[in-house]
């Protein structure tokens, strides 16, 4: 053994010897060594081949819907999965109204990251941090921890990445209107519930103080929402019903003091939501009275008032309140704004992405969820390259036979089509080409096919900042990062019009399932597909259904049926904790 110890260190020093044979006879055996070893020049790089074997990185930025939604579908057993968050949870935000209100608690909603990501097939880094900057160039993230900044250790690191999936969501739009960022609550994260919890509680010890005026005691119970969207109208009657259920009980000496008021810019409260529904909800809060001002757009917010301004007569008012609640939009954070400014989109609002949610001017990045917009391509911008490819003869008209041998690949490659059909109640796509009189015509011409084609961008809209959108978004990113390598070898997407071939994935399409607004009184509306609008009670028990199964585990959907049959049994509970 000494013996091979000496003839390694000796091979290693005499790089000149690099092949030798040597033979060697004892006691009539043999004993055969021979070592081949090549020069520097020659040795295979260690850095390039583990290079070659290594795992493509996949940077995730938040876990929220999207985030979430992505890393739960993801096979990450083909990736070296890295998340980052200042979030260490997973929260089910359509429930946030509930925690303003002890209807459901803060605890309940969540479930820690760890646990939703741990998975026997690989694991997933995470680090609780907030990331500062995205370098396009060099690939790498720039974070920061803001963990107990008393201990030992570095606060910012830097991360590399392959893949970057950008899911930061977005932050609370104040317009830049005076005083809203020091004098409104916000109802975006769980602390924003936990802080209104607290403050409507305030808001009541205040108002039975001993030597308070009746009209202090109303300022400070009277509670203003500004925003008529589904957040703002469902926080409205998670606090009538609060208010009205359990604090008078408990606070009787004021319950005749307290005022619930909806400022809405728009003409209608829940104005994305079916007619029908806006109207139900205005009517209910009227009789529950809950003061609606809709067209009325707020000017500034003071620590006791609020100045707004109706649309209609352009008169401004003064109104005294004891809180505002702020639920008017979402606009983009910092990172994001950073990041667009490098890549070519500082002109724009929202971080845009194509239709396979790849950001527009960079490669390997992903954008999902609210701070994101897909810039759906136009069927114009290759009306003619779509009839060239359906006229294979050439003949400078299309039959529709002809057209009929690309209209799978015009729905899939631009969903407006569908949407198109839909609102005008056309059956096929087929009966764009009809004439005026209604009949099918043998062919039509470029013009012709232009003109019948002309009105379906219109079509086109914005998908809304809601956590449907993000989720589906989150799930069909990793089905095709699953796919990545068998879709490279086989497309499986509709036809490049103007190049030819096929892109490897089909794009993402948005299937909208229904929405709900609760609206107090164990009453809820709800539009779900097919046209179809439900209010009533019956509603309220579908959106306890369906939101009890649209939690992220076992564990909190335990804990939400828990806390809503606490709440039927006990009343909400009113400490300010």
């Amino acid at each position: 053994m000494r013996f091979f110890s000496y003839f390694n260190k000796f091979l290693q020093s005499h790089p000149s010897s690099a092949k030798l044979l040597v033979l060697s006879s004892i006691s009539g055996g043999g004993l055969v060594a021979y070592a081949d070893l090549p020069s520097d020049k020659e040795k295979p790089s260690l850095a390039l081949e583990h290079e070659g074997t290594r795992k493509k990185r996949v940077l995730v930025l938040g876990t929220g819907w999207a985030g979430i939604s992505f890393l739960k579908d993801l096979d990450i057993s083909s990736y070296d999965v890295q998340v980052v968050s200042p979030r260490n949870y997973f929260a089910f935000t359509p429930l946030l109204p509930s925690v303003t209100c002890g209807t459901v608690e803060a605890r309940s909603i969540v479930e820690p990251v760890r646990n939703i990501v741990k998975k026997r097939n690989g694991e997933v880094k995470f680090w609780e941090a907030e990331c500062l900057k995205v370098d396009a160039v060099n690939k790498e993230v720039i974070c920061r921890s803001y963990v107990n900044e008393n201990l030992p250790g570095k606060n910012d690191f830097s991360l590399e990445y392959d893949y970057l999936v950008v899911a930061v969501g977005a932050q609370v739009n104040t317009f830049n209107t005076p005083g809203v960022s020091e004098n409104c609550y916000f109802l975006k994260e769980v602390e924003d519930a936990q802080s209104i919890r607290r403050a409507v509680i305030d808001c009541f010890e205040k108002a039975v103080l001993p030597e308070l005026t009746e009209e202090e005691r109303r300022i400070n119970l009277h509670f203003v929402i500004v925003g008529g969207g589904p957040t703002g109208v469902e926080f409205a009657a998670e606090l009538h019903d609060f208010v009205h259920e359990d604090l008078v009980k408990i606070y009787p000496s004021v319950k005749d003091l307290v005022a619930i008021s909806l400022i809405q810019s728009g003409d209608h409260i829940l104005n994305t939501y079916d007619e029908r529904i806006s109207s139900f909800a205005e009517q209910k809060f009227q009789r529950d009275g809950i003061e609606v001002l809709t067209g009325h757009r707020v000017l500034s917010v003071s620590d006791r008032l609020i100045d707004v301004k109706a649309k209609s007569t352009g008169e401004n008012v003064s109104i005294p309140h004891g809180m505002v609640v702020w639920s008017t939009g979402v606009g983009t954070r910092p990172v994001v704004k950073d990041f667009m400014e490098q890549i070519g989109q500082g002109n724009r609002k929202v971080l845009a992405t194509d239709e396979w949610l790849r950001v527009k001017g960079c490669d390997d990045v992903y954008g999902l969820g609210d701070c994101t917009t897909v810039d759906q391509k136009k069927i114009m911008e290759d009306i003619s390259a779509i009839f060239k490819a359906a006229d294979k003869d050439n003949s400078g008209t299309l039959t529709i036979e002809e057209f009929k041998d690309v209209i799978e690949d015009v729905t899939i490659r631009y969903p407006q089509v569908e949407l198109f059909l839909q609102n005008n109640h056309l059956s096929d796509i087929t009966d764009l080409l009809k004439g005026v009189d209604g009949n099918e015509r043998e062919e039509v011409d470029i013009e012709e096919f232009k003109l019948a084609l002309a009105n379906v961008d219109k079509q086109t809209k914005s998908l809304p900042a809601t956590a449907q959108v993000a989720a589906q978004q989150g799930a069909y990113l990793a089905r095709c990062f699953n796919m990545r390598e068998k879709c490279k070898a086989e497309p499986e997407g509709p036809r490049k019009f103007r190049s030819g071939g096929r892109h490897e994935f089909r794009p993402f399409r948005y299937r909208h399932l229904g929405q709900f607004a609760p609206l107090g009184g164990e009453q809820a509306a709800a539009e779900l597909p097919g046209d179809w609008v439900s209010v009533g009670h019956s509603t309220q028990w579908l959106w306890y259904s369906i939101y009890a199964s649209k939690q992220v585990s076992w564990r909190t959907r335990y804990l939400v049926v828990g806390d809503w049959t606490r709440r039927f049994v006990f009343g909400r509970d009113s400490s300010r904790i």
